[in-house]
């Protein structure tokens, strides 16, 4: 049933997604696709993974008794996607006002301490250096302009 659950976010994820990729603005000139390219191929694979793990759940052949009984079984796991899910929106509600590097390293340190327990130096070097790697891919080398917020870079 979890899985089931998780289908149906993902596919509203998806379409949220599809959506905000048809908003950007094509180009005049160059490319037809444009910067549209690369979240369009995000998003189809984003809906490829939504099917195999519906198609995964289809064939698991779980019995009528766990059915019935999913949310006593799976509460931890229904509270654990609720708790990601809000995370995930508070991470983009502050992305503009902290900017990316400060944002993004929250994150990901609070995902990281949930589902890597214990590890606080690895989780914390893991979470600051990708959070400063990746700025500085999309900033220098891709040339896309990324929130600055509080950091002023």
């Amino acid at each position: 049933m979890i899985d089931r659950i998780i289908c149906l976010i993902g596919l509203a994820l998806a379409a949220i997604y599809f959506y905000a990729t048809a908003q950007i603005p094509s180009l005049e000139i160059g490319d037809p696709l444009g910067p549209k390219a690369f979240p369009i191929l995000l998003g189809t694979v984003l809906l490829i993974a939504i099917v195999m793990l519906f198609v995964e759940t289809l064939t698991a052949g779980a019995d009528e008794a766990k059915r019935v009984h999913w949310w006593r079984e799976d509460r931890h796991h229904l509270l654990l996607i609720g708790g990601v899910t809000l995370w995930t929106a508070l991470y983009f509600w502050t992305f503009e006002s902290a900017g990316y590097l400060v944002s993004t390293a929250i994150y990901l340190l609070a995902m990281m301490a949930v589902f890597h327990r214990g590890k606080w130096i690895a989780n914390t070097l893991t979470a600051v250096l990708f959070a400063i790697g990746s700025y500085l891919l999309f900033v220098k080398v891709l040339g896309v302009v990324l929130p600055t917020g509080i950091l002023g870079f």
